[in-house]
């Protein structure tokens, strides 16, 4: 008896399982490869403003995933005053969702990685932009957004410097703060 391994039950903390989260850091460490992920969705017009995506499997810790259990599709619109019907958020509206989901995300997760507690977050995030250059009216503004405003609460066992830090471990955050290069090929169909 004495010779058995004790084993410990996994350890969670902020509705994480902390304990998985060390094993997949020391797989990556033992294997880098394992840190490479490839996401993907398709999009069909369905006429006006509206589209929808789909989004299905992924590549991801040296493997497919998700290849017969995952199949999520998102509709994309346009609210009235810019030619659509309301049927769903707008893709700028989705940039947003993208941006607070993943900052809240790294914070919990990183937070959790380094035992600190995380009691409650909410978040509200606004931008900025203007359509003279996508109405072909003026290049003197960008297409995109000129300016984004994410404010987060945080009731939390850390600083506001140690949240600050999680928060900038997002991914989408940083995509969009250091800029990714985004090929676009089109052919006639």
């Amino acid at each position: 008896m004495l010779n058995q391994a004790i084993e410990t039950p996994d350890q969670y903390l902020n509705g994480l399982n902390v304990t998985a989260y060390d094993k997949i850091v020391a797989a990556v460490r033992d294997e880098p490869r394992l840190a490479k992920f490839q996401f993907r969705a398709t999009n069909r017009w369905h006429g006006g403003g509206l589209n929808q995506t789909t989004i299905r499997n992924f590549h991801g810790g040296g493997e497919e995933q998700g290849v017969d259990s995952r199949h999520f599709t998102v509709d994309t619109g346009e609210p009235p005053v810019l030619l659509g019907d309301d049927e769903a958020p707008n893709p700028a509206e989705y940039l947003l969702h993208a941006l607070t989901a993943c900052l809240t995300s790294a914070i919990v997760y990183k937070a959790a990685a380094r035992g600190i507690k995380i009691e409650s977050i909410e978040s509200s995030i606004e931008g900025d932009m203007d359509a003279h250059n996508f109405l072909e009216l003026s290049e003197a503004q960008r297409t995109g957004y000129q300016q984004i405003r994410a404010r987060f609460k945080v009731k939390a066992d850390a600083s506001l410097e140690t949240l600050k830090e999680l928060a900038a471990f997002s991914p989408i955050y940083d995509t969009i703060v250091h800029g990714t290069p985004v090929s676009v090929e089109i052919e006639l169909a």
